[in-house]
Order: structure tokens, then C-alpha cells, then sequence
């Protein structure tokens, strides 16, 4: 079922890829020791390869097991080492061995030279040697140790595949977009990333198995390790030692518990602040310290094709044409359209919690005392939404038009078809990019199709900022937005049938 579960459940012949690999690994005193060497070597000269896996001698391969076998794999596991027990060396008897990219502690005296080992470090810079082996001459090998031989699994789909930990939640902007869950794993390769534009990434969802581009800061990097499945481990001197069977994914257990102080990556954080902006002071609320001319651009709120997916209108209108609400997030009522529901296709609505996002937004405003003079829009019917609820919020339905501005529309590469939407047209009665609306007024050359892309996707729904005018010189330039930014986290859809028993 795990491997169902990681195959996006797109079939049973995806699943059974998993192999196994066994290992011994150290606990008590000697694994202090190395732990502490992973923390300071990673510190000192970078993460190198063998930081990829906890401290370990490799006992076999990787190698495959059928489902139906593991069970008994365990077993032998435990006999063979209930055999060995008593017999067991302690300590190991080891030795420091060094070259231009390898360090290593090697077992003394067996049978096949520079066989079994516990790598310390390889695949690193070469100026790094020296800083190295000084911190691996710092272990003490002679410490008491009580080894265990463990059992894990990984899916061997990704084996080569570097691993990335999802830092933040992200809710899709885009159908080719994957959903992102704080704890969820990424897997990636070089050689997926052609079709990701700069600052993100193409890859692939351990919790969900199903692929797509993310945005490059909401994940870190993480270990090779972090995502393998724990079956148990047996000790050769403990007889009681637990064995752990089963263990959750996403982590690892030393001495019995969870140890993740030499897996979490200490590098620079500062890749993680793109997503934390500067702390805003809250405007007093008197009178808008606005300048006379300023323009705030927005965003549109959540669209229903992104929520409920593309064919969501399949499953909101009947035989008759008629619409019908089957989710609380959906609108209670749409407007008719000239051509039939079809036009829905290519001019969607926004959601329920769209408008709500939008009347914040006009709450906001209100509460900061920034007064609206004139409000343009987009001809889509999600910006005209969006634009209708912020009135609202600023209390202003009614009392400011909506002037609608056709040069406002979304680039129309992202249009499907040969012809723009049917729009609602006035008296029936969704959007452009920030940056798209600020560049040309601060005296900037409109940016190429690449770099237009990366600003797009990294604006969440009502995104907002202000510009102002700079006297009377005629230039404009970017200040801070008279009210906080707004975040949300996604909401998955729920079943209450799901809930019931299954036998």
C-alpha cells in the first residue's frame, strides 16, 4: 500500500518497485562521536555525499524483495544475528583511511580488503581534505559500541534522484503546478528541469506521487535517506534491543528514537526569507499618508478551474444547461451567459472564498483610510469579481464604477484556442501581472516572455501592491502597500463517506 500510495496509485506494476538494503549502524558513545563529526564536517566544508546517509557499514546491496517475503526477510534477519550474538566483536576493531576524495573508517583484519567500512566523507572538494581528516582523526574508534543491523526500504524509481523537503504549503496557480504540503517529500533530476523556468522546479511528490513544477523556495534540500521506510533493526549484544518494525517514513531512529540532529541541512537559511517579507507597521489610522497620485494593482481572487479543476463545469451544470452548486466554496448562483455555459471554459468565476479574499482586501483599505477614486479592470469575469468585493469591503458597491480596460487582460499565450473569451458584456453584468502594470510607469523596459513567466507565478491570489508618483517629475515607484498581506493555506476536498469502516 505505501508504494501504491507513491506511484499516485496509477498502477500496481509502478508499486512493486522497491528495494531493500541492509545495513550496520552504530549506537551509544561511538555513534555520538560520528554524529558529531557529521555536524561539523557539514558545517565546516558543506554537505558532501556521504551526508546523504546516517553513519553505517553496508552489509549487502541494494536488492529486491516481493511484498510477500519481507516478513520472512525480518525474521531470517533476526536469527542470523541472534546466531552472532556473544560472538560479535566489541568494539569493531577500525581504521582510518584517507584519499583525495575519500574518508573512511575500515573494519580490520576481514577477509576482503577495504570492504566493509563506514564512510566518512567522499565526493567532496579537494581543499577540503585537510579540514576533513582532522576531524576525522578527532573519533574515537576505541568506544564501546553496540551495533545493530538494520533494514530499510526506498523506491527505486528515485534512487538517483535528489531529495527536497517542502518547507511551506502552495496551493496551484496552474494546472501544470503540483500542491505542496509542509513534511511532504520532493524527488527531482537535472534532467527534468528543462521545461521549469528559473526559480522553480519540476519533480515529484512522495505523499501523492503525482508530478509537476513548485516553487523553488518553499523547499530545502534534504537527505537521500529521509524518505526510506524502516522495517527494524536487532542488536548483537541486546537481545531486548526493540526492533522497530514498521517505522514511519521521513525519518530515521537511533537508539530508539527519532534523531534527525546530522540530517537537517545548516546552511545558509536565507533562501528560506523569500517567503517571509519584512515586518509591515501597522498604518495609524488616521487620515492615508498617501501621496495625491497612487495606484495599487491586484491580483484577482481563487478561481473556481483551479479549486475544482478544469472540467469543473461538467460537474456544475445539468443536461438543461442549468447550474448546480455541489460544493460550499462554489457560488450559490452564475450569471447567464450569451453562449451557453460553454463560455465558462475560457472565462471562469472565482470561488467563494475568492470574494472573500477580495473583501478583506476592501476591509483593509477601508480600515487604513485609503480612499478610491477610480477602479480599472480586467473584462475577465474573476477580475470583475474581484474588483466587485473589494468595493464591497470598502464599502464603496455602488458608489464607484468599474471601468473595464480590455488592454488590462491576462497575456493571451496562456489562452487556449485561436480567439479570446466571450466576455460578459456591461450590461449583463480575470488578470494582468503587478509587475506588467508597474515597470513601464517606474521607467523600466517591459521584461522578456522567460522572466514575465517567474513573476507570474510567484503572485498568489490578490496579491497587492502600491506605486506612487513622485511629485511632478512623472515617475513613479514601488512603496509599501497601505494594508498586510493576505496568506491562506489550502483546504483538501472531504468525503464524510470516507470515514466509515472499510472491511
Amino acid at each position: 500500500l505505501k508504494a501504491l500510495v507513491s506511484t499516485g496509485g496509477r498502477n500496481v506494476q509502478a508499486a512493486c518497485d522497491w528495494e531493500y538494503v541492509l545495513y550496520l549502524r552504530p549506537s551509544g558513545p561511538l555513534l555520538h562521536q560520528l554524529s558529531t563529526f557529521w555536524q561539523q564536517s557539514r558545517v565546516t566544508c558543506g554537505k558532501n555525499k556521504a551526508h546523504n546517509i546516517f553513519p553505517h557499514i553496508t552489509l549487502c546491496q541494494f536488492f529486491m524483495c516481493a511484498d510477500g517475503k519481507v516478513e520472512a526477510l525480518s525474521e531470517a534477519l533476526q536469527a542470523t544475528v541472534g546466531s552472532w550474538r556473544g560472538r560479535f566483536p566489541n568494539p569493531l576493531p577500525l581504521e582510518l583511511y584517507t584519499s583525495s576524495n575519500f574518508i573512511g573508517l575500515f573494519v580490520e583484519e576481514q577477509p576482503h580488503k577495504k570492504q566493509l567500512h563506514v564512510t566518512l566523507a567522499y565526493h567532496f572538494q579537494t581543499n577540503h581534505l585537510a579540514a576533513l581528516e582532522k576531524l576525522a582523526k578527532g573519533v574515537d574508534i576505541s568506544l564501546g559500541c553496540d551495533w545493530l543491523a538494520v533494514l530499510f526500504s526506498r523506491d527505486i524509481r528515485f534512487a538517483n534522484h535528489e531529495t527536497l523537503r517542502v518547507m511551506y504549503p502552495y496551493a496551484p496557480q496552474n494546472e501544470d503546478e503540483l500542491e505542496l504540503a509542509p513534511g511532504d517529500f520532493i524527488f527531482m533530476t537535472p534532467v527534468e528541469q528543462g521545461s521549469a523556468s528559473e526559480g522553480w522546479v519540476y519533480g515529484t511528490s512522495l505523499g501523492t506521487g503525482l508530478p509537476g513544477l513548485l516553487p523553488e523556495n518553499y523547499v530545502s534540500r534534504a537527505d537521500e535517506c529521509d524518505t526510506w521506510v524502516f522495517h527494524g533493526s536487532h542488536s548483537f549484544s541486546n537481545p531486548a534491543s526493540p526492533s522497530n518494525a514498521g517505522g514511519a517514513v521521513g525519518g530515521l531512529l537511533f537508539d530508539g528514537q527519532l534523531d534527525r540532529r546530522f540530517l537537517d541541512d545548516p546552511g545558509d537559511p536565507s533562501s528560506l526569507t523569500v517567503l517571509c517579507p519584512p515586518v509591515q507597521m501597522l498604518r495609524p489610522t488616521t487620515q492615508s499618508c498617501l501621496p495625491k497620485r497612487s495606484l495599487f494593482v491586484c491580483r484577482h481572487g481563487e478561481r473556481m478551474d483551479v479549486v475544482f479543476g478544469k472540467h469543473w463545469i461538467t460537474q456544475c451544470f445539468d443536461a438543461k444547461g442549468r447550474y448546480v452548486r455541489s460544493n460550499l466554496n462554489m457560488p450559490s448562483s452564475l450569471p447567464t451567459r450569451g453562449g451557453g455555459f460553454r463560455d465558462y471554459d475560457k472565462d471562469c468565476p472565482i470561488t467563494v472564498f475568492g470574494s472573500t479574499q477580495a473583501r478583506l482586501v476592501g476591509e483593509a483599505l477601508l480600515e487604513s483610510h485609503t480612499v478610491i477614486d477610480f477602479v480599472y479592470c480586467s473584462p475577465s469575469l474573476r477580475c470583475v469579481q474581484t474588483a466587485h468585493n473589494i468595493l464591497r469591503g470598502l464599502q464603496q458597491e455602488g458608489k464607484t464604477k468599474i471601468r473595464i480596460e480590455p488592454g488590462l487582460f491576462e497575456w493571451t499565450k496562456w489562452v487556449s484556442g485561436t480567439a479570446l473569451p466571450a466576455w460578459i458584456p456591461p450590461t449583463d453584468m480575470a488578470a494582468a501581472s503587478l509587475s506588467a502594470c508597474t515597470r513601464q510607469m517606474q521607467g523600466l523596459s517591459p521584461q522578456n516572455a522567460k522572466d514575465f513567466v517567474q513573476v507570474v507565478r510567484k503572485i498568489p491570489y490578490l496579491g497587492f501592491c502600491a506605486a506612487e508618483e513622485m511629485g511632478e517629475t512623472g515617475v513613479w515607484q514601488l512603496v509599501d502597500p497601505p494594508i498586510l498581506p493576505l496568506t491562506h493555506g489550502p483546504n483538501h476536498s472531504f468525503n464524510w463517506r470516507d470515514t466509515l469502516q472499510q472491511d
